[in-house]
């Protein structure tokens, strides 16, 4: 068997903690993925995995092991890039995490072009709302929104500007009245992402007073499109990224909510970047993409 695929399968079931979710990343069936783990092992003589009904992990000489087989091939992802990209030629595949709803506005958009300009090039678009693990996931490139670690060692291009909204249906002001300070909100049915119960506010006029306020919310997911749902149908005001309800707000479905005020669950310093990894600062492939992405952000006013 190919000693690659048997790596890229080790690799991929260490790190996704599974056969099946591992199979389902490279495409092939679970016994497939399980014979190339199971090759792996009986050539080299160790047991690298544990395995029960209900979890894989790493035995120890499986954890030595992986650190190994994981910069193989990051260094393989490397070279082929090189070679690809010579000539101006770009080709292979390019495994791109992004949030949903940001991959359906943003990234949907530059499909087209992307394929013209590229035909030999295939995108492995990765849609999640939770921050992906580039190394262990296989990532090549992963567009995150937030503030990003100063100690990473990833490269991290800004793309563009990332704000968030307050804003409510009308009916639902009609309904409850319309927040005039933060503390109203206390009153108020909050939807918020994942568990992030603390809102952070900061003051647009003036000198920029900021307040800090606990939510207790009637509705909390993880993912922003369901959030921007719930907000349109007149559960509660939603915190959300503006250039996913802009188009909502302009039509009047949304209506901002505390506009002297920007508000932010985390820092308010707040990027969208695109992350890839240091030794992958030559890949045609990932320039071709990301550049593509920035004039769509910047066609979009995002910039």
């Amino acid at each position: 068997m190919d000693r690659f695929a048997e790596l890229k399968a080790f690799c991929l079931v260490a790190a996704s903690g599974g056969f099946s979710p591992a199979a389902r990343q490279m495409g092939v069936a679970t016994s497939s993925v399980t014979r190339l783990v199971d090759a792996l092992e009986a050539r080299l003589g160790a047991v690298l995995l544990n395995r029960s009904t209900r979890s894989v992990t790493l035995t120890d000489t499986g954890r030595s092991y992986y650190e190994e087989a994981r910069r193989v091939l990051e260094q393989l992802d490397a070279a082929d890039d090189a070679v690809a990209g010579q000539g101006g030629d770009v080709k292979g595949v390019l495994r791109v995490a992004a949030p949903v709803s940001f991959a359906t506005l943003h990234i949907a958009p530059i499909l087209p072009e992307l394929r013209a300009r590229y035909p030999r090039l295939a995108l492995d678009l990765r849609l999640s709302d939770e921050a992906a693990r580039l190394v262990d996931e296989s990532i090549d490139v992963a567009i995150r929104i937030g503030r990003i670690d100063p100690d990473s060692t990833l490269v991290a291009r800004r793309l563009g500007s990332h704000r968030r909204l307050l804003c409510a249906s009308p009916a639902y002001l009609a309904t409850r009245g319309t927040p005039i300070l933060p503390a109203d909100l206390a009153h108020h049915d909050c939807l918020q992402l994942a568990e992030r119960r603390l809102w952070r506010m900061r003051r647009l006029e003036g000198e920029g007073e900021d307040e800090e306020i606990t939510i207790d919310a009637v509705l909390q997911a993880n993912s922003a499109e369901l959030l921007r749902q719930a907000a349109l149908a007149g559960v509660g005001i939603a915190m959300l990224a503006h250039w996913l309800v802009r188009d909502d707000v302009a039509a009047g479905r949304l209506v901002p909510v505390l506009p002297a005020w920007e508000a932010n669950p985390g820092p308010m310093d707040v990027t969208l970047h695109a992350l890839y990894q240091t030794n992958r600062r030559g890949s045609h492939k990932i320039r071709a993409f990301v550049d593509l992405l920035a004039a769509q952000l910047a066609r979009s006013g995002l910039n």
